[in-house]
């Protein structure tokens, strides 16, 4: 029986009215441009906390999973803050298919080209289907995605690509392996308690967390000088 892989973005639940952009996954962009962001957008009378909502999804999307994935109770659930180790997780553990659950496809921006550059959060997935791990990757896109399947021509032509809603996935898919990926330098620090109360939900037992660091949001302690230091990071 072929293995799966079940890729979950934590930005799939992120609703943002601000320009998304494309960040380096470094320390300072998971913390301390949250910071530098919050402080310019309060220089212009805006607070950057409304400028993101949490989707009402993430209440139930376990009990919607449970309709369309075989999930066993010793499932082992890898929890970390940048995507690229699910090229690693469906390697290491033989999956021959994926399903991802995102904001972004991560097939790889820029074209087949693209998948010759080093392993990275953008293009993970498509060189799973490069490097002849995988056989199929399925997409299933955020409400709030900027993206559209059309943007990835290219790959898709190339490769076993299917992109599908919750209501297409088909029923009965035996999962073999779980990733759950934080996305700090899209996804704002104020729902990291969100996000750990959304792995508790899963209600997996077997769970492994690989650099994803807890990060701290106190707005309130901060003074000038610290101010300053995030505004010139």
């Amino acid at each position: 029986m072929s293995k799966c892989l079940l890729s979950i973005d934590w930005d799939y639940f992120i609703c943002s009215k601000e320009n998304r952009f494309s960040y380096a996954e470094t320390p300072r962009n998971i913390v301390d441009s949250w910071y530098k962001r919050y402080f310019l957008l309060k220089m212009q009378g805006k607070d950057a906390r409304n400028l993101y909502a949490l989707s009402p999804e993430v209440k139930d999307f376990w009990a919607k999973i449970s309709q369309k994935f075989i999930i066993g109770r010793d499932i082992t659930a890898y929890i970390s803050d940048s995507h690229s180790l699910s090229y690693h997780i469906a390697q290491n553990t033989g999956c021959s298919s994926v399903y991802l659950f995102d904001a972004h496809s991560d097939l790889g921006y820029g074209g087949l080209s693209s998948l010759n550059f080093e392993l990275n959060c953008a293009n993970w997935l498509g060189k799973l289907l490069k490097d002849g791990i995988v056989v199929k990757a399925n997409i299933i896109y955020s409400p709030y995605t900027a993206e559209k399947p059309q943007d990835f021509e290219e790959i898709n032509n190339a490769f076993s690509v299917e992109y599908l809603t919750c209501r297409g996935i088909p029923k009965g898919i035996v999962v073999a392996v779980i990733h759950i990926c934080r996305s700090g330098a899209w996804t704002p620090p104020w729902y990291d308690h969100e996000f750990l109360k959304f792995i508790k939900n899963s209600g997996l037992h077997n769970m492994e967390f690989i650099d994803c660091i807890p990060r701290k949001w106190d707005i309130r302690n901060i003074d000038l000088s610290q101010q300053i230091n995030y505004m010139l990071a």
